[in-house]
């Protein structure tokens, strides 16, 4: 696992995020798409780069691009490219992101907002490894690996028709979804550290009554919440030490309380995510491990909108 003091890498020893890494690194040297899932916050760029560290493509480009950021049309261009008048505007040719990052890898932030015209071509770059720059009557061959990342249900939007479902499984082959802050245990601490290690030296020390509620918070923005949060925190600090009413955290800090049927929704879908994981994603192995039948996972997974 990553030490603390390198909070540009991921942070943790949690039985999911080890789970979570360990699959990253299986996934690693092949050439597969991946689809990285989870809240936001929870480290999804992080992840992608690691998979690219450990790939063989590691010498060569990482291109992330958020499709969240541009309007539909720019996206198709700055993608897969255009030529010289296919567009007003497009007063010389230009190569997509596919094609300036040959032989490296392609993330695709957001992906759950591409637009649909872009999805079809996606997938026929995933299928026949060929990009048409807009405007151009023959394909290029090019030679990518796409890794995708999302915090939105990929399986609900391609049942409603908004994501096509033939892209929805051929990304999801290499599925790596990232636990949330909140089922990570003493991570948040081991974060904390790196966090407040980068900082300077010697960092900023919280207190007991910070560390605690810490601990207890529910963290909604996940580790991205957590940086802030302490960053701030370092800032109004003007002895070194961070103390608990220098956490900006809603009420105090204090984690939000639920009644019996948000508790009992959130333990069984805790237990059937962990169950999942552990068994890379098999339905029929989660239902095995959970002592229940295969229809009666399925029914969860549903209910319980575990994408």
């Amino acid at each position: 696992m990553d030490q603390p003091r390198r909070p540009g890498r991921i942070v943790g020893e949690s039985a999911g995020l080890k789970r979570c890494l360990e699959r990253l690194e299986r996934l690693a040297p092949s050439d597969l798409p991946v689809l990285i899932q989870g809240e936001t916050g929870t480290g999804k760029e992080l992840a992608a780069r690691r998979l690219h560290r450990k790939s063989p493509r590691r010498r060569r480009p990482l291109a992330p691009i958020n499709c969240a950021a541009l309007a539909p049309g720019l996206l198709v261009s700055e993608l897969f490219g255009h030529l010289r008048g296919a567009f007003t505007g497009a007063d010389r040719d230009r190569a997509g992101i596919f094609e300036a990052a040959e032989g490296g890898t392609v993330l695709l932030d957001e992906i759950g907002d591409l637009p649909l015209d872009a999805q079809g071509k996606l997938l026929r770059l995933l299928q026949e490894g060929e990009v048409r720059r807009l405007g151009e009557s023959l394909p290029r061959k090019i030679d990518v690996r796409v890794v995708a990342a999302t915090h939105r249900n990929l399986r609900r939007m391609s049942e409603k028709g908004e994501f096509r479902n033939d892209l929805y499984y051929r990304l999801r082959v290499g599925r790596v979804k990232l636990p949330p802050l909140r089922d990570r245990g003493e991570d948040v601490m081991l974060l904390a550290k790196a966090f407040l290690g980068a900082l300077g030296q010697p960092p900023p020390r919280l207190s007991a009554v910070a560390r605690r509620r810490l601990r207890d918070y529910h963290w909604p923005g996940n580790v991205r919440e957590l940086k802030n949060v302490l960053e701030v925190a370092a800032a109004l600090s003007d002895n070194g030490r961070i103390g608990a009413g220098l956490l900006d955290l809603p009420e105090a800090g204090r984690p939000k309380q639920h009644g019996y049927h948000e508790r009992l929704r959130r333990f069984r879908h805790s237990m059937v995510a962990e169950a999942l994981a552990a068994t890379d994603g098999n339905r029929a192995a989660a239902a095995r491990r959970l002592g229940l039948s295969r229809q009666a996972l399925s029914y969860l997974v549903r209910r319980l909108e575990i994408g």
